[in-house]
């Protein structure tokens, strides 16, 4: 009886003195990593500005393509961003916050009134300005989370409350005022550094923060699982109701900050400060869901978004082109990112339910490391 030869174990010498081998770190899977870092599926938004830039360039050669421009472009934006950030962490667990323009609105408001009319302090106005949100985003909370209402219909009616509140306050009036263009009040938005004003700065500290508590902390985790799954997510343990309620008051407080940097921008409490930027904000908001974390809504991810449509709405304004062409372009943008948003969620859904005994990845919720 002949037995098989076989195949002498390799030698594969080991101890201190050897370097250990990682797959995952030799230049193979490192080019692999950087080919799809660099995918058209996870920067596309980031090829669509430069295109766009591209276009411009060419459209209006002598006002674009300058330093002027992209100064413009980071500080005209950077409130715009702010408001994009504030609709992230609800949507993030499947929250529509449809307030976010009404509660930006009346922190411009609150904080012009109590400096010109009151005569308190920057400090103090802002406070109370701040605290003001703070109400919004609890309010918001009780009647989405405790009392059972749909977000976007209760937002919506929170929203048409607060805007009567304002038409109270300002009789549908900008508040203006010398308190409103000293300082230090006005080194709030209007201080910068080679022609980069401080809301960019906050921008990107808030976009920062969010990115952290998103990717590198257990709350995130339960807020994308919240998201996915809010019934799987609680089976595991996952207080979804309180991440909801706080989404909710995070978004409110951060919409309200953007309104006090309008106000400081500006010189004045406007009535109708947020209603631009409620629509933007959403476009943003979906357009960085396809980006970076394709099907998450993530903090860097709007940020490109809100520079992308940015860039755009500029480039329409120096190529003198119509009116309507900047609301054209927005909602054009906001149709188009929510297509790419839902096919690649709904895609690989609809795949794994033809495996037999396949289960959907939207169903498996991380297990938290502990309650929130």
């Amino acid at each position: 009886m002949t037995s098989t030869p076989t195949r002498a174990a390799e030698f594969r010498p080991t101890g201190p003195d050897v370097p250990a081998v990682s797959a995952a770190g030799t230049p193979g899977a490192l080019g692999r990593r950087a080919v799809a870092a660099l995918s058209f599926r996870n920067i596309g938004a980031v090829y669509v500005w430069l295109l766009i830039a591209v276009l411009f360039s060419v459209w209006a050669p002598d006002t674009f393509p300058t330093v002027t421009t992209v100064k413009q472009v980071l500080n005209g934006n950077a409130v715009a961003g702010l408001v994009a950030l504030s609709v992230v962490l609800p949507l993030a667990a499947r929250v529509f916050d449809l307030s976010v323009a009404f509660t930006m609105s009346l922190t411009s408001v609150l904080t012009a009134y109590f400096l010109v009319s009151t005569g308190l302090g920057p400090g103090t106005a802002i406070a109370l300005a701040m605290t003001a949100a703070l109400l919004v985003g609890v309010i918001n909370g009780i009647v989405v989370v405790v009392l059972r209402v749909d977000s976007f219909i209760a937002t919506l009616a929170t929203g048409a409350l607060i805007q009567s509140l304002i038409t109270m306050v300002t009789n549908d009036s900008s508040i203006t005022g010398i308190q409103l263009l000293a300082k230090p009040f006005a080194n709030i938005a209007q201080l910068d550094a080679g022609g980069i004003t401080l809301p960019v700065l906050y921008l990107l500290l808030a976009a920062t923060a969010i990115w952290f508590l998103l990717e590198h902390t257990a709350t995130g985790r339960r807020l994308y699982a919240t998201g996915f799954n809010a019934d799987a997510a609680r089976l595991q343990g996952v207080r979804t109701d309180r991440l909801r309620f706080l989404t909710l008051v995070a978004s409110a407080l951060l919409s309200g900050l953007a309104g006090v940097v309008f106000a400081s921008s500006v010189g004045s409490g406007s009535p109708t400060a947020g209603t631009p930027y409620l629509l933007s904000a959403y476009a943003a908001a979906f357009v960085g869901a396809t980006q970076l974390r394709a099907g998450r809504f993530n903090a860097w991810g709007t940020v490109i978004a809100v520079l992308l449509l940015g860039t755009g709405i500029t480039g329409l304004g120096l190529a003198t082109s119509a009116q309507w062409a900047a609301s054209l372009f927005t909602g054009s943008v906001l149709i188009v990112a929510l297509v790419l948003t839902g096919g690649r969620i709904a895609l690989p859904a609809v795949l794994r339910r033809r495996k037999p005994g396949g289960v959907a990845e939207a169903s498996r919720v991380p297990v938290p490391d502990q309650e929130v």
